[in-house]
């Protein structure tokens, strides 16, 4: 039945802030689209994470959660040092995977978790 994953979609609250962290803080690649509603495309490989501004608050993870037990997204990364470096100088806040993993749970400007798993 299913052939592969075409894309994500999230919401935002503040579509410029958004476009910031996955554009320049995580480096995706921003594409065209041609849709009448706020919201930015953004692709990785054959994958897409579509952002839709909308008014809704979404309910951030508390430090003391686990994170990686959130709904979240999950990207591999060539070196976890190095994005810990990056995101740190960024001010993102993070959490280290309790599993022992080499991974780090991260959450964007509205508070979606994401994973980032060195492979």
């Amino acid at each position: 039945m299913l052939q592969s994953v075409l894309h994500a979609a999230i919401n935002v609250s503040r579509l410029e802030t958004a476009e910031h962290f996955y554009g320049t803080v995580l480096g995706l690649s921003k594409i065209e689209r041609d849709l009448k509603f706020a919201g930015a495309w953004y692709q990785l490989g054959s994958f897409q994470l579509h952002l839709i501004v909308a008014e809704k608050n979404h309910e951030r993870p508390t430090p003391h959660e686990k994170w990686g037990r959130q709904a979240h997204l999950a990207f591999a990364i060539a070196d976890l040092e190095i994005a810990k470096q990056q995101l740190t100088a960024a001010n993102v806040p993070m959490q280290a995977s309790s599993s022992g993993r080499k991974a780090i749970f991260i959450q964007d400007p509205d508070g979606h978790v994401i994973e980032l798993s060195q492979i």
